[in-house]
């Protein structure tokens, strides 16, 4: 079957999938703990995306143009892609998904409007956007649910990266959600929040880069080994982070921002306590520096050890708090909450 569009105008399909900020929650969606305990996030999408771009071309290569990494790359079609380090998530999905018909030559163009390590979910955002870019061309029957748990798989799976099940499944589906995660299911509850009150929350929440990029991976693996080992103060701090969470999801239904604001100073103190790589003291001068500034509460967006920082500032404190971070080479970023998830859309020129 011919791929190309008419006038042999090489076929083009985009998809943007959103970024992520987690109020509470995440570790508690990572194995083995999820497994045999549950896990639970609360989580929303933000205008911020990973972008991704396909083009059906007519040779027998593969070519793959990574803006973020400066990188261009080149496969053939025929031969299984090895991981190496460089564009593995690519790879990955590729080696998943180019064998649903006739092999075909193919073009992509990358970027992501975090930087790599940020916290905002931005890797699995990307896979979430690869995979719905093969949606598209081959016509997958995918579900929702399958796009989220076949990107969890190639992440954790095929390349073993470290990590949890939150991303996938928020940048899939997009919006405010509370996930609840067990051994042999996920279930997505969006929430309903009056637009009066998202928009309050949107004017009180900053969100800032705390200038350092992390790895997850450590962190990550050493949150499981306090786990696997029976560390009893990082076990009851997992407990507590999903009790918390239920309340910030609460709180958030009823209205109650302040509250919100109050329980995410607590969450982040339970978080603190899962691995002692979550926080640095450069993350702690930011953060205090925020809270006597008037901010009520916040968190790491991600795993821990740098990348973006949110907090909840009451009326009348959120300048003060932005000129207090800053002066600790913390960059605040303009966002909105995005309600959709994974789009993508054929180039009809």
């Amino acid at each position: 079957m011919n791929e190309h569009a008419a006038g042999d105008r090489p076929l083009t399909i985009r998809a943007k999938s959103p970024l992520r900020i987690s109020f509470a929650g995440g570790g508690t969606d990572v194995s083995p703990y999820m497994d045999e305990r549950g896990g639970m996030v609360l989580s929303a999408t933000i205008d911020k995306y990973a972008y991704g771009s396909l083009r059906v071309t007519g040779d027998r290569e593969i070519t793959v143009q990574s803006f973020d990494y400066d990188t261009v790359a080149k496969y053939v079609v025929d031969e299984p892609l090895t991981y190496d380090g460089n564009l593995d998530l690519v790879k990955a999905v590729i080696n998943r998904l180019n064998y649903h018909g006739p092999r075909q030559g193919l073009e992509f163009y990358l970027h992501n409007d975090a930087p790599p390590g940020s916290g905002l979910g931005g890797s699995s955002a990307m896979v979430v956007a690869l995979v719905g870019l093969f949606r598209h061309w081959r016509h997958l029957p995918l579900a929702p649910y399958e796009v989220a748990d076949l990107a969890h798989q190639i992440e954790r799976v095929d390349l073993g990266l470290s990590g949890g099940k939150q991303d996938q499944f928020a940048s899939v589906f997009g919006g405010f959600n509370f996930i609840e995660f067990h051994k042999d299911a996920t279930i997505v509850n969006p929430l309903r929040i009056d637009p009066d009150l998202l928009n309050e929350l949107d004017y009180n929440l900053l969100l800032c880069y705390s200038g350092r990029s992390r790895g997850s991976d450590p962190i990550i693996d050493t949150q499981i080994r306090n786990y696997v080992e029976g560390k009893a103060d990082a076990v009851a701090a997992m407990d507590e982070l999903k009790e918390l969470t239920v309340r910030l999801k609460n709180a958030l239904l009823r209205g109650r921002l302040d509250d919100f604001g109050a329980l995410l100073h607590e969450a982040w103190q339970s978080k603190r306590r899962m691995s002692t790589l979550i926080s640095t003291p450069h993350l702690d001068e930011i953060y205090e520096s925020a809270r006597r500034a008037g901010a009520l509460g916040g968190k790491i967006t991600g795993a821990g050890g740098g990348g973006y920082m949110f907090f909840y500032c009451p009326f009348g404190t959120r300048h003060h708090v932005a000129a207090a971070i800053e002066k600790h080479g913390a960059q605040v970023i303009d966002f909105s909450f995005e309600f959709r998830g994974l789009q993508t859309w054929r180039v009809s020129s």
